[in-house]
């Protein structure tokens, strides 16, 4: 990684971060139109579950693939084949009769979470290591994108209907891809590459930095800030009705409020964690984690006012956190950015699909609704001290603001 910020990388963040506040629309697209498609095929709760959960289950598995593909090949491609394949898995989804069909579908339009490690890879090598978190943090704004649909499809979808969403969410993915390879250009190490600068780096040196346990650390980390998040965001309207007695529009409010400051607060974290170092950050996010979640496991409840002051507190350092993780990547693996953040972004996104899992098997099993913070507690807790642990047992003191 080069130590000068390139004369592009202004425009190669204001596309990567436009291109993924739409893959981002579309990979939570199910949210809205799985309501309508549950309707019409009659499907059980379980199944809906599964179909709403499975574009978020194949866009964090792909990310790993699609990371090291950038690495090799370049964001600007990989970027455009990613967006143009996930437009048209979406846009065939109208053409949908069965559950099968849907769900087949659906993997396809998974691929547009998968972009996330292409954005990261792309966008890190166009800037200098002190300006990474910052410029990591404004892409990850683009998580957004699932605000976008919760407030605008199901306007489209009970004047159209969900096949015609579907469509129009897949046209808008498509024309993005084309004004992104019409507009972007070549990061400095894809052109040097092309130009014979710059040696290709074998497959097996992609793949290297996974077997590092920091590597594995920093998944934990996100599997925390990203995964909790989203399966909070997921999860909290239901919790809403559940406990405090809120209506559905009410709650989905409260959820879309909770979503939102914390997609942009990211950037926050980004440039913060340039300023005072990630893993400061990181200390503070474990800390105020911590309290927020000790508060919020008390089986009686907490006033409605208190959780959401709480609840509020949480997602705002998670949001930190999330950028804080992602500064890390680039400044020890400047060289497998896409591995290791497609690693990491993979773990994060699992944790989106797996959390709302246990969270409803405890309530279930438990029939106390606050046992969902319990868990978020001990996984916290978990990561705060194998974060404390690993730092005691460096033997060099590091001169990258980062640990």
């Amino acid at each position: 990684m080069s130590h000068t910020t390139h004369p592009e990388s202004r425009r190669a963040l204001g596309l990567s971060t436009f291109a993924f506040t739409i893959c981002f629309a579309v990979w939570t697209i199910f949210s809205i139109i799985g309501l309508q498609i549950k309707e019409q095929l009659g499907l059980s709760d379980t199944q809906f579950g599964f179909l709403v959960g499975l574009p978020i289950l194949t866009g964090s598995l792909t990310r790993i693939v699609l990371g090291i593909a950038t690495d090799r090949l370049g964001g600007r491609v990989v970027y455009t084949l990613t967006m143009l394949a996930s437009a048209l898995a979406t846009f065939l989804l109208a053409s949908a009769t069965t559950y099968g069909q849907v769900l087949i579908a659906a993997l396809g339009v998974g691929l547009a979470g998968g972009s996330f490690a292409v954005g990261v890879a792309y966008v890190s090598r166009f800037y200098a290591d002190r300006q990474q978190g910052t410029a990591l943090g404004i892409f990850g704004v683009g998580n957004v994108g699932a605000a976008v649909t919760k407030f605008v499809a199901p306007f489209v979808m009970v004047a159209f209907g969900w096949q015609a969403t579907a469509q129009i969410w897949a046209l808008a993915l498509a024309a993005t891809a084309v004004l992104f390879w019409v507009f972007s250009k070549d990061d400095p190490v894809t052109a040097g590459r092309r130009d014979g600068a710059i040696a290709q780096r074998s497959l097996k040196a992609e793949f290297e930095p996974l077997k590092n346990l920091q590597v594995w650390r920093f998944s934990a980390y996100y599997f925390f800030s990203f995964g909790a998040f989203v399966a909070l965001a997921l999860w909290l309207p239901h919790y809403l009705i559940g406990v405090y007695g809120l209506n559905v529009k009410t709650a989905g409010m409260v959820g879309a409020a909770y979503s939102i400051p914390a997609s942009i607060f990211r950037a926050y974290g980004g440039l913060l964690s340039d300023r005072i170092g990630a893993r400061k950050v990181m200390y503070a996010t474990f800390a105020v984690s911590l309290v927020a979640t000790a508060i919020l496991s008390i089986p009686s409840g907490v006033p409605l006012a208190v959780f959401l002051v709480v609840i509020f507190a949480l997602g705002f350092v998670m949001s930190l956190g999330k950028a804080a993780v992602y500064k890390h990547i680039p400044s020890y693996y400047p060289e497998n950015v896409g591995s290791v953040g497609g690693l990491v972004g993979m773990i994060g996104g699992l944790g989106g699909f797996i959390l709302p899992l246990v969270f409803g098997w405890l309530k279930d099993g438990t029939g106390v609704w606050s046992t969902c913070f319990m868990v978020l507690f001990v996984l916290v807790g978990a990561c705060a001290l194998w974060m404390h642990a690993a730092i005691r047992q460096m033997d060099r003191p590091s001169t990258l603001q980062a640990a």
